[in-house]
């Protein structure tokens, strides 16, 4: 049997191979299911401190919208 982690969320046990893993600087977040990977990372923006979360994310927003641009343009001139 394989390596069991379990869910920084519900606690739930998941085998090797399922769930979500989040690591970065030394700390891994495990989740069972991307539910409770949702809930967390919804928890951690709400109460994680302005100044440090919405530089962060308006920069990955603005890199997300020119990823959905550039597919957009492709299927475009497919058509």
């Amino acid at each position: 049997m394989g390596r069991r982690f379990k869910c920084v969320v519900c606690g739930r046990l998941f085998p090797e191979g399922q769930g979500v893993f989040i690591g970065r600087g030394g700390l891994t977040l495990t989740f069972h299911s991307s539910r409770c990977a949702y809930k967390f990372l919804k928890l951690l923006f709400e109460r994680a401190d302005e100044r440090c979360v919405l530089d962060t994310a308006r920069g990955l927003v603005s890199e997300l919208e020119r990823v959905v641009e550039l597919r957009e343009a492709r299927v475009q001139k497919r058509v």
